[in-house]
């Protein structure tokens, strides 16, 4: 079986999304090839033109020819030919609640099962890093933050925008303290955690001082264990 690789990443915000080049040639380089085709499934933010040609502009820079798949209008036909010819499937921030119930219901999670078992490298921030966990915590309802089941695939929990939404650390440490969600990663914004098969193997890092935690609880209160980074610079 090839290797499996997913980078999960805990999102940017405005302030911090100068640093994305340098994940994104982390990503690349997890390819092994100089030049590659990238899918970007912008399901969660309804298919956005504009964040889809920012992406375009953005990955030819790395001579990536980057292509969109789509659940909306127009809808990509063969969802699953189109997605195992790629050697990057990159998934975009948004409504991760929407992002799951569109891919079940087009098939579009096993699809992608089966392209992560080809090696072709998964990647993608904050929607794009929580899809593939157990569970998590989301803005997906509006206002206030709410746990979600999510694709199972990687185990444990995962929180973006750790040190980007104060209002999310609260809400996960009470999470974890009822045992609503298990254990998991607290996940700062430009930060990735590169699984190799299901193991954690890296937290990679785009901004220095930035990094992921390990959460769980003892001894009733929630422990935040901060896990050394590999800072990438553009």
């Amino acid at each position: 079986m090839p290797e499996r690789h997913i980078l999960a990443i805990g999102g940017g915000s405005e302030e911090t999304r100068s640093y994305r080049e340098a994940l994104d040639r982390y990503t690349l380089d997890l390819t092994g090839k100089s030049r590659a085709r990238l899918a970007y499934l912008g399901t969660a933010s309804g298919d956005c033109a504009d964040r889809f040609r920012e992406m375009k502009d953005r990955w030819a820079e790395l001579g990536v020819e980057a292509t969109h798949m789509s659940l909306f209008s127009p809808h990509t036909r063969e969802i699953r030919e189109f997605l195992l010819d790629q050697d990057i499937i990159w998934v975009g921030g948004g409504n991760t609640r929407n992002l799951l119930v569109l891919w079940r219901t087009c098939g579009v999670d096993g699809f992608l099962q089966e392209a992560w078992e080809r090696g072709i490298v998964l990647a993608g921030s904050s929607a794009g890093g929580l899809c593939w966990f157990d569970s998590g915590v989301t803005d997906s309802w509006g206002p206030g933050y709410e746990p979600l089941q999510c694709l199972g695939w990687l185990g444990g929990s995962f929180c973006p925008h750790w040190d980007g939404e104060a209002e999310r650390q609260p809400r996960y440490k009470g999470l974890l303290l009822d045992g609503t969600l298990p254990a998991g990663y607290a996940v700062a914004e430009m930060v990735g955690l590169h699984y190799v098969g299901t193991s954690m193997t890296r937290v990679v890092s785009a901004r220095q001082g930035a990094t992921a935690y390990r959460a769980w609880v003892q001894d009733g209160d929630v422990k935040l264990d901060p896990l050394p980074a590999d800072v990438r610079t553009a």
